[in-house]
Parts: structure tokens; sequence; C-alpha cells
């Protein structure tokens, strides 16, 4: 006999994100959606800090983890989601770390849905130092939904789908950001 394991609650897991334990955004079909969405400014704590002085590369992802974690809320995805059996995973990432953030530094993380279908959300983060408005990082994620007790992939039900549609259609008049769709490749001159 096979056991199909739900993701650990809360309570069984060591990681914690900052939003863990609050409830989905509730969604109002008539209320704006802003393009990008901006919805964590977190300030960088000693913690992410490495012994270059800096922001270490892996806080950036962690950075923009809690952002992803914030989005899934705003558009109804939280614990009592999850719970049901369903959630969203992270297939792909990739970040450009620009410049260095640094201890006490806060954060102006905004996030651009670029594309999804009934299984796929393409997103795009950017990570501005408050302060001086300097472009810091880029993120860029394809997340999958998923069926956690069958173990794969599954379209998302219809009303979380309306709206992603709804957040794709608002950001649909933002300008593609530059770093969206790179590769990693070393550039050689082909003469």
């Amino acid at each position: 006999m096979t056991e199909n394991r739900i993701a650990p609650s809360a309570s069984e897991h060591g990681l914690r994100t900052p939003l863990e334990g609050t409830g989905a955004a509730a969604w109002d079909p008539a209320a704006p959606i802003p393009a990008p969405l901006r919805l964590i400014s977190p300030t960088v704590p000693s913690e992410w800090v490495d012994y270059n002085g800096h922001m270490s590369e892996s806080c950036y992802l962690l950075a923009f983890g809690d952002q992803s974690d914030a989005f899934f809320r705003f558009v109804g995805i939280d614990e009592a989601y999850r719970d049901a059996g369903h959630s969203l995973f992270t297939v792909q990432t990739m970040i450009f770390n620009l410049a260095e953030a640094h201890l006490g530094d806060r954060l102006d993380l905004s996030l651009q849905l670029l594309d999804a279908d009934d299984k796929r959300l393409h997103i795009f983060h950017t990570m501005h130092n408050a302060e001086t408005g300097d472009l810091l990082a880029t993120g860029e994620q394809m997340l999958v939904h998923v069926d956690m007790a069958a173990g794969r992939s599954a379209p998302m039900p219809e009303d979380l789908a309306t709206r992603v549609r709804a957040v794709l259609a608002a950001h649909s008049k933002l300008e593609r950001p530059a770093q969206a769709g790179r590769n990693i490749a070393i550039r050689r001159d082909r003469s």
C-alpha cells in the first residue's frame, strides 16, 4: 500500500515564513489590482548578512520567496488552501544580483505576473533599495499548481484561476522586464 503524504503542517516544519499563519486576503473582484504588486518591504536583518558584509546570495531568494508567499495570500492560497490538498511549487528560478544590500537597508519589492495558464504561473520580482531607488536584484520564477494527494501538477480550481486571470489582465499593461526569459551562458565572440 502506498501512503500519500500531505505536506507537513506549520507545527511540523522548521522554516517559517513571515506570513505563516495569516489567512488569505479577502478577494474583492471590483477592487483595482496594483500593477505591479508591492506586497512586502523587509529590512535586511543581521542573519541575512554574510562574511563579505552584504546580503548573502541565498537571502535574495529568501526575500523573493517571502514575496511569493504574500502573492499567494493575495490570490487566496494560505494554510487552509494547502490543508485542503493543493499548493504551488517553484520549478524554476533565475536571480540576477545587480547590486549589494547591507544590514539595515529597507528593500522595496515588487511582483509582476508575466503569464499564467491552468497549471502554471510565471512571476517576476524586483528588489530596489527603498531609500536610493537602486535596483539590487531581479528574480524570475515558474510555479506549478500541485495536487498534493496525487503528487503531481493539477489545474487550479476555477475561483483561484479567476483571481489569477484578473491579476494577469492588470499586469499585461506593464512592460516586460529586460531580464525576463534570459538564460545562463558564457557569451563567446563567434568570430
